[in-house]
């Protein structure tokens, strides 16, 4: 714990930085400040409040976020940075106390570049999809909660709208960062390709981003479509075909009809049937539509513009697990992390490892990926079925834990030359006790 007079010394010091509305004390600010979505897994919410913030501060630039860094370490107080606040694991909660950096205020377009574009963290990944697509370009994609930010993404994300073309945020996705490290003095360490992938999906724990060069595309010409089956294997069989659509879908999504109920209500998502949304290209309409009608599917929206495709990625990934526990009262559901073609060769075996269980379907990169759940019973029940899950060829990955499971050893030979002292987000490198340790061969 730090002490009250560092902290007090730690604010004043931040006060003439960043102004008096530029760094809060505030009891609720920090309880805000210390949460992130983690209420998506019971393991989790089962152990909150796992830490809360002594002071939030909220630097609008760049070069303001190193100089909050650098203060914290003169004063040595653990900081941990944040976006919006989406993230699922607990990843942005500040276990040890300390600094909460709320990067949300330094949100500049810094420049669109060839074939790229240069914003500062706290940039909303929907912001610079809109102003790449006014050069006649687009993201190579973003998250599916759209307004997230770039920091936040980069840090804590992986994947999202775009992903079954370009994989996860750490292939190729990112060009350069300036990284803001701790140190006595403000710095910002440029870094470019591989030099910078160790700082991704990485929770800020070797260095705060502070301003991100991403991948554009040639921008084309999206629509959203919705489809409806009379069972749930009729839309794996559309998901399967539809991913190998030329060109390539930027999203394929797909819930059997119990999930899909509880979606916000529309037209498009008729009770009583599987539901399939996607983002295809206006050229791979008819080819579409032919597949899914192949597959005993029926077409029932296409709908054209950008506010169109956002709202299907908004219901894609971990949203159809949330809408399921939010409009399901005196339940509790949890949900894994699944990936591999065994989601389709072998779905009741793969739905039934745990009792009830109920798959949501992306088309993914490589294989499709989704999100197997289940009413809660405890978190044995949950982990005695990774192994399952594994004998059965599907890769798992664990939503119910804080700490970086991604490139870990990488990570720790950075951090020793970055963050030696272990000021950033501390405690989300070591692995809890409760925690189940799955081989890398079977991880997605």
């Amino acid at each position: 714990m730090t002490s009250t007079e560092t902290i007090e010394a730690l604010r004043a010091e931040l006060v003439e930085l960043l102004g008096e509305r530029g760094v809060s004390a505030d009891p609720k600010t920090r309880e805000r400040a210390s949460v992130d979505e983690a209420t998506m897994s019971p393991i989790l919410s089962e152990q909150l409040p796992l830490g809360l913030a002594d002071l939030v501060a909220y630097p609008a630039s760049a070069e303001q976020i190193a100089a909050v860094v650098a203060a914290a370490t003169r004063h040595r107080v653990p900081v941990t940075a944040r976006g919006k606040g989406t993230g699922n694991y607990g990843q942005g909660i500040p276990l040890q106390g300390g600094l909460v950096l709320d990067t949300t205020r330094a949100r500049a377009v810094v420049e669109v570049g060839d074939g790229v574009i240069t914003a500062e963290a706290g940039a909303s990944l929907a912001l610079l999809e809109r102003t790449a697509n006014a050069s006649g370009r687009q993201l190579w994609m973003y998250p599916s909660t759209a307004q997230s930010t770039l920091g936040g993404f980069l840090s804590g994300g992986s994947s999202g709208t775009g992903s079954i073309a370009h994989g996860s945020n750490w292939e190729g996705f990112v060009v350069a960062l300036d990284v803001a490290l701790p140190g006595p003095e403000p710095v910002l360490a440029h870094v470019e390709g591989e030099d910078a992938r160790p700082f991704v999906h990485t929770y800020g724990t070797a260095g705060v981003i502070a301003r991100a060069t991403v991948r554009l595309e040639p921008a084309q010409d999206w629509r959203a479509v919705y489809a409806s089956f009379p069972a749930f294997e009729e839309a794996l069989g559309a998901v399967r075909t539809l991913r190998a659509l030329d060109p390539l879908p930027r999203l394929v999504s797909a819930d059997r009809a119990t999930v899909a109920e509880r979606l916000p209500a529309d037209p498009a998502i008729p009770a009583g049937r599987a539901s399939l949304r996607a983002i295809i290209d206006a050229t791979a309409l008819d080819e579409a539509s032919s597949l899914i009608a192949r597959v005993g599917g029926s077409v029932e929206d296409v709908r054209e513009g950008a506010q169109q495709t956002v709202k299907v990625s908004m219901l894609s990934y971990n949203h159809p697990i949330w809408w399921l526990k939010k409009n399901s009262p005196g339940r509790e559901y949890f949900h894994v992390e699944v990936g591999g073609e065994a989601l389709i060769d072998r779905i009741h075996e793969v739905e039934a490892v745990y009792p009830g269980g109920m798959l949501h379907i992306e088309a993914g990169h490589r294989f499709p990926i989704g999100m197997l759940t289940a009413e809660y019973t405890g978190a044995a029940d949950v982990y005695a079925g990774y192994a399952k899950l594994v004998e059965l060829g599907v890769r798992v990955h664990s939503p119910h834990q804080f700490y970086v499971d991604h490139g870990v050893e990488e990570l720790l030979a950075l951090k020793e030359r970055t963050d030696p002292d272990g000021l950033l987000n501390p405690g989300h490198l070591g692995v809890p006790e409760l925690a189940v340790t799955l081989p890398a061969q079977a991880k997605i």
